[in-house]
C-alpha cells in the first residue's frame, strides 16, 4: 500500500518547445548563446549543425517555453477510484504558469501535499521553477525546493522510485509503463514532435490531449509500483 496519501497527490506533466519556430527568429545574442550551449549536442555528431538541432532548444529553461501543463488528482479509493484531470495550455507562458501556480497554492492548503512526475527531479520540477523566475512570478513553496532539506521537499519521481538506488540508466515512461503491464494508450505523437506540432501545425489542442495522456499513464506507474488497484478507464474525468 502506498505511503502517501494518494488524495494528496497532484500528478503533473509539461510540454515544452523552442522559444521561436525557426533558427532564423533567434536574434544574433541568442544565436550565440544557443551555439554555446549546443557545442554538448553536436560533439561527434558530423551531420548536425546548429540550426539543425534546434527543435532541440525546448527542452532547456533559458532557450524554451512551457505550452502545456496537464495534472491530475485521485478522488475516491479502492477499484471506485477516479482521476480528475486539468490542463494549462496557450501560447501566453506567462498566463498559464500564473493560473497553475495559483491552483498549486490554492490546492496545497495546510496539509502535507506531494508533487509527482517521471523524471519530474530532473526535468519537469526545475523547469517549472526556472521559466516562472524568468516570467517575473513567484514559485509556490510546494514546488519550490531551494534551501529545503531532501525530507522537506515533497516530490515524487516514478523514475526515481524504479531505480531503487541504481543511477546507471534511464528508464522512458512508456518503457516503464510497458514493463509494468500499464495500459498506455496509443498516440500519433511523442515527445520529439511537440515542437513540430506546435509552431507548424498550431495544433495545441493535440498537445493538451498527448499531455494528460502522460499524467494518466504516470499516475497509473505509480500506483502499480504502490501496490494500488489502477484506475478504471471509465473514471478519468477531464475538467474544463
Amino acid at each position: 500500500m502506498s505511503p502517501y496519501p494518494l488524495h494528496n497527490i497532484l500528478f503533473l506533466d509539461i510540454e515544452t518547445v523552442p522559444q521561436h519556430a525557426d533558427y532564423e527568429l533567434v536574434s544574433t545574442e541568442w544565436k550565440e548563446l544557443w551555439a554555446k550551449k549546443a557545442e554538448v549536442l553536436l560533439r561527434n555528431r558530423e551531420d548536425e549543425t546548429v540550426e539543425s538541432i534546434y527543435n532541440r532548444a525546448g527542452i532547456y529553461a533559458e532557450f524554451g517555453k512551457i505550452v502545456c501543463i496537464s495534472c491530475g488528482v485521485i478522488q475516491s479509493s479502492g477499484e471506485d477510484k477516479k482521476l480528475l484531470l486539468k490542463s494549462f495550455a496557450g501560447d501566453n507562458e506567462k498566463l498559464l504558469l500564473y493560473e497553475f501556480s495559483e491552483m498549486l497554492r490554492k490546492w496545497s492548503g495546510n496539509e502535507p501535499k506531494f508533487l509527482c512526475a517521471h523524471n519530474g527531479k530532473e526535468f519537469d520540477f526545475p523547469f517549472l521553477c526556472r521559466r516562472m523566475i524568468i516570467n517575473g512570478l513567484s514559485i509556490p513553496a510546494v514546488l519550490n525546493s531551494s534551501g529545503k532539506k531532501p525530507w522537506e521537499v515533497n516530490h515524487l519521481d516514478t523514475m526515481e522510485l524504479w531505480k531503487f538506488g541504481d543511477f546507471k540508466s534511464y528508464t522512458s515512461l512508456n518503457l516503464l509503463a510497458n514493463a509494468l503491464s500499464v495500459p498506455t494508450p496509443k498516440d500519433d505523437i511523442d515527445g520529439s514532435m511537440v515542437w513540430e506540432v506546435y509552431w507548424k501545425e498550431r495544433n495545441l489542442q493535440r498537445i493538451t490531449t498527448y499531455c494528460q495522456k502522460d499524467v494518466v499513464t504516470v499516475a497509473q506507474v505509480f500506483l502499480r509500483i504502490m501496490g494500488e488497484p489502477l484506475i478504471k478507464t471509465e473514471n478519468l474525468e477531464i475538467k474544463a
